[in-house]
Formats: structure tokens, sequence, C-alpha cells
């Protein structure tokens, strides 16, 4: 099996309601579709949603990587061969992983159809039935976000991920209006997105939320301070949790040697795809760390692949891929049995792109070939 051409389809998915996080405000989400095409008429999808601000990539960039360098390298070989696929990836240019990411998935679409499986089972096999569903809360404010919360909680959601990260004492007021209004008996995860910098804001933080109960913080400081991390994990009871500071390999083993954090956010848009995630996860399991997949607000394409990395490692015991559920339109059918994910078994990433969607979303497209 051989790949014959490789297209690119700049998107903008539409969003139902704008996601607001410490450093952006996003009203659409771009994103990048790849459609993998083999010689013997296999079709797979894969996904790149760029990050500026966490990897360094764009949506205009990582488009021009995909089409001029990473796609090209890749015509006529294997999608069966991922080792040797990342290693000429990796010789052809430096980081870039959610380019990478795209292709990957899309690799592991074509072939889990070729052998008639799904994903996962090419990871190992399936090993979890289904995961609780986590709602995202945007920033707001304390009274919208409570509101939210009551709402969603009501429709059957038992766990939010609360996005805060602009000045402490607002931030407070928001974690402990959202907690009022739920009460104790859900679970209540607080993301920072590295927006309270450093440890001296974030343990003035904590101090004031300690009797709060939450399950766990996610990158309070900036992302490349692994001692912040250090000095906030030893200063506070609550489980630390790291995500933008977390890439790749080297960075997962300086986490391990510092023992930074207590459980690790691991985005296949940050390390480069499905193949690097699994690498990661049993780095993390090695080390004792428990690990979640996160999500760049993917559409159902990246979304399902990191599902299929979810559900087949015990070292994953949360998700939060609820891309899908935040737009008014996508281009596949991933099926959410809110409050739970539960995946199909059909071959591949087991879901169906929508081809007209697709086109009526594309702002721009290129097709690869020999």
């Amino acid at each position: 099996m051989k790949i014959k051409e490789i297209e690119i389809y700049a998107i903008r998915l539409p969003l139902i309601d704008p996601f607001i996080i410490s450093y952006h405000t996003y009203d659409d989400m771009p994103s990048l579709i790849v459609k993998l095409t083999t010689e013997d008429g296999f079709i797979g999808y894969g996904e790149a949603v760029a990050d500026e601000h966490v990897t360094g990539e764009t949506w205009e960039s990582t488009y021009a990587m995909l089409k001029n360098t990473l796609a090209p390298a890749l015509i006529g070989e294997n999608p069966m061969e991922f080792e040797r696929l990342h290693e000429k990836m990796d010789k052809a240019v430096y980081q870039a992983p959610a380019a990478k990411a795209a292709l990957d998935i899309a690799c592991y679409d074509v072939v889990g159809k070729k052998l008639g499986v799904p994903v996962y089972q090419l990871l190992g096999g399936r090993y979890h039935e289904k995961f609780p569903v986590t709602h995202v809360l945007s920033i707001g404010t304390p009274e919208s976000m409570a509101k939210e919360a009551e709402k969603r909680m009501k429709e059957g959601y038992t766990s939010f991920k609360m996005k805060v990260g602009t000045e402490v004492p607002s931030d407070v007021q928001r974690i402990q209006a959202v907690r009022e209004k739920v009460g104790n008996g859900i679970a209540i995860r607080v993301d920072v997105n590295q927006g309270w910098k450093n440890s001296a804001n974030t343990i003035s933080a904590m101090r004031q939320l300690e009797h709060i109960g939450l399950d766990w913080l996610e990158q309070p400081v900036m992302a490349d301070d692994f001692n912040g991390m250090v000095e906030v994990k030893a200063k506070t009871s609550t489980p630390l949790m790291m995500d933008e500071g977390l890439r790749g390999i080297r960075d997962m083993r300086e986490l391990i040697e510092k023992q930074a954090a207590h459980k690790v956010n691991i985005k296949l848009m940050k390390c480069g795809g499905i193949y690097p995630a699994m690498k990661l996860a049993h780095m993390a399991e090695m080390a004792g760390l428990e690990c979640q997949i996160g999500s760049m607000v993917e559409s159902s394409i990246g979304s399902a692949a990191g599902f299929h990395v979810a559900f087949s490692k015990k070292a994953f015991t949360s998700v939060e891929l609820t891309g899908p559920l935040k737009f008014s339109k996508d281009v596949g059918n991933l099926r959410y049995d809110v409050p739970f994910i539960k995946l199909n078994e059909r071959p591949g990433l087991g879901i169906d792109v929508d081809e007209n969607m697709l086109k009526e979303l594309t702002e721009f497209s290129v097709k690869v070939m020999k």
C-alpha cells in the first residue's frame, strides 16, 4: 500500500458561542483537514489545529508546511510504517507537531480501513468502554459561568473544566461561584492556561481555593517554568497537571526528572499525532503519572483520533475532547452520548466525513501528488 495523493483543506469551523481562554478569544476555529488517498483507493482523513501560543504554528504556516514540505515527503510511502514515516517527517523539519499530527492521523485512519479494524486495535486494543464527557466553561463573569454550569449539570454533566487565567482575585471569584452553584458532588478542574504567570501568584490563589476541593489545577505558570510547577506542587495539596509545558519526549523527560506534576495533558497537536502520543503515555505510565487526552478544539476527525488513543491505554483516566459539541457545523459525525462518549467498532477513526460540508467550510485547498 502506497500513498498516492494528499489533499489539504484550510477550513474555519463555526462555533456556537465564542471560546474564551486566558490568551485568546476564538469566534471560529481555524483547522486544516488532510485527505490521504492510497494507490489501491483507500482514503484516510487527518486534522491539524495549530496554536501559535503553544507550538508556534499558525493556520497559515501549517498549511504551507504540509503543502511544501511534509505532504510531498510522504507521497509514495507506505502509511503502515509509522516509525519510519515519523523519522522521515522529523528529518524534513524540526517540530511542527500539528502539521505532522494531521498526516499521522490520516495514516492511522487509512490503515484501519485497509485492515478492517478500528484505530484502537492498532494501539493494543480497547481498554476503556466509555469515558465521562467533561463540559468546558470558557471565561466569563462569575455569575455567567455559574449559570452555565447549573444548566449543564441539569443536562447530565458530572464534571466541569473551568477556563480562568485573568487576574487572581476575579478567577478566585469565578471558581467559588461555580462550586457554590453545583455543590460538592460535581468534579471541577481548573485550567489557567499559564494565566497566573508564576508560582507566587499561583500559591496566593490556591491558599484561597484549598477548601473548594478541585480535582486538579492545570498549567497555572508559564509553559517552560518547570521549577515554578515544582514549587506550586510542594505548597498545595491540589493535584497539579501540566499541559502547555508538555509537548514532546524532552519535556516529558524533564517533567519526570523534576517531578513537576502529578498528571499530564497529552494532545496530539502538541506532540505530533497518535504515534508520538502513545510514546508519551508509555513514559508517563513508567513514572506513575496519570494521563489525560486533551484538545485544541478539533473537529470530529481530530477528536476521534484522540479518543482512540485514550480508549486503548489504562494510563488515560480522563478525556477532554469536546470540540464537536461546540461547533454549529462539523465535517464529521463523531457521536457523543452525553454525559459519556463511547467509540463504535467501525474501521479507522470510525467516522464519516461530509465532503459537501468540507467544501462549504473550505477557504483554500491544494492537492499534492508525485
